[in-house]
């Protein structure tokens, strides 16, 4: 293929690069320049196809190249870090007595329990053949438990910043040889507050593996297969200043990788937004759209807790087997819930936003927003779990009065994806103006408009 082939070919699946010298993306994972066990594993694993972050990012990966990625909720961004990475660790040597006590090879930092332990799995599947070793240290599990899977070597560690903070101040591990690194759903451990936390794990990271600042000379640094550099990944469904600026410290001549329109939600999801006056009549359509709409399985959204617990209850009076998952809910209890619903045990989950980023349910096919979340950046992940994988998902969301916050950006996002506007949004003030802005009268009666 000529260069003008390739530009055609990356404008066909919506991929943009910037950042100098990108690699051509593979079409097929039989192009890929990787150990044999590596595609037996993707191949049992079921991956048919690449997905477009997938066919742009591992080329880059590969290079050992610092990576920003920016794509869609659902769009696999766990195996485009993944296959660099273990390309990466299957050439160092094997953990053994004499380098166990400097820790991992490698480290993937994620806002959640939920999507550890889930990125664990994945791990697992890709990593079965050389027999690496993954830990996955999270909250509400015994930190001992955890402590006693690192004293016997792990060459990789999946875990919340927290946590893996916990672990480094009681000496359960260090990341003396960890030179590479993942930030996965990178904008979300900013929003929980994380930045502090991760900036302290990057920086025990073992600093004169750091790449130049000069671009030239870390481009040397690495093709130079004799030394080892650090490699960092930075995956994103958004690119908010605190992540970029994170970016801009941490990152050593990185590649940018934008899939379609950063945040954007999914053409394959089609959505529905339901005006309701009240607690009744949101029951009445939740109930009207479970027997009316898509076969489970299901997620409902809400914001408390509480609404979780009396869905809930609403559901299983009329008959549907239902899990709940929230923050009050114990960790067995979480994971519970999950693998029911994931079997198949259960029809419908009810959840909070901890369901919202990054979990992966094969073949959701309906979202219900019980409530709507206050920012456009939470609806579009929790809509984000159906329509996955390259299926066609439903999202239907009830709105209230009371949901302003999120009215102006609702309106632009049906109207750019070609969704219908309901009347009561179209009319409402609040959709017709963005958030953070104030209209007010000048004294010739004109109105201007205050940047807050």
């Amino acid at each position: 293929m000529t260069q003008r082939d390739w530009r055609i070919f990356r404008e066909d699946y919506n991929i943009t690069t910037k950042g100098g010298k990108i690699p051509n993306p593979i079409r097929c994972w039989p192009e890929l320049k990787v150990p044999e066990w590596i595609l037996k594993a993707i191949d049992d694993a079921g991956y048919r196809s690449p997905t477009p972050i997938q066919m742009q990012s591992i080329p880059i990966g590969l290079q050992n190249r610092d990576l920003v990625g920016v794509a869609e909720t659902g769009s696999g961004k766990t195996v485009a870090y993944l296959i660099p990475m273990l390309n990466y660790i299957s050439k160092l040597p094997r953990l053994d007595q004499s380098n166990i006590v400097d820790g991992p090879y490698a480290l993937i930092l994620v806002p959640s329990r939920e999507l550890a332990l889930q990125i664990e799995e994945e791990v697992k599947k890709f990593a079965k053949y050389n027999n690496y070793r993954v830990a996955a240290l999270v909250g509400g599990q015994s930190i001992e438990e955890q402590a006693m899977l690192l004293r016997k070597g792990c060459e990789i560690i999946v875990a919340t910043p927290g946590r893996l903070i916990d672990c480094i101040d009681r000496r359960y591990t260090v990341l003396n040889q960890c030179n590479y690194v993942v930030l996965d759903e990178g904008d979300r451990m900013i929003t929980l507050g994380f930045e502090s936390q991760l900036i302290q794990i990057l920086e025990s990271m073992p600093k004169e593996n750091l790449k130049s600042t000069d671009e030239d000379e870390a481009e040397k640094q690495e093709s130079d297969h004799r030394s080892i550099y650090r490699t960092t990944i930075l995956f994103s469904a958004t690119m908010p200043l605190q992540v970029e600026r994170l970016a801009q410290k941490y990152l050593r001549r990185p590649a940018y990788v934008y899939i379609g329109e950063a945040g954007k939600v999914v053409d394959r999801i089609k959505q529905y937004v339901i005006f309701t006056k009240n607690i009744g009549e949101k029951r009445n359509q939740l109930l009207s759209q479970l027997e009316f709409g898509p076969r489970p399985p299901i997620i409902v959204f809400c914001n408390l807790k509480k609404t979780c617990d009396d869905v809930a209850k609403l559901l299983r009076d009329n008959g549907y087997r239902v899990s709940v998952l929230h923050s009050s809910k114990s960790q067995d209890q979480r994971e519970r819930s999950l693998e029911e619903f994931k079997s198949g045990a259960v029809e419908i989950l009810i959840a909070t936003d901890i369901a919202g980023r990054g979990l992966h349910v094969e073949g959701v096919t309906h979202v219900i927003n019980f409530d709507l979340p206050k920012t456009i950046e939470d609806y579009t992940h929790r809509i984000g779990r159906t329509g996955r994988a390259g299926e066609s998902g439903i999202a239907t969301s009830f709105l209230t009065n009371e949901d302003t916050d999120i009215m102006y950006d609702l309106r632009q996002t049906l109207e750019k994806s070609g969704n219908p506007v309901p009347k009561e949004l179209e009319s409402n003030p609040a959709s017709t103006q963005k958030p953070g802005t104030i209209a007010a009268p000048t004294r010739r009666g004109e109105t201007i408009i205050y940047i807050q």
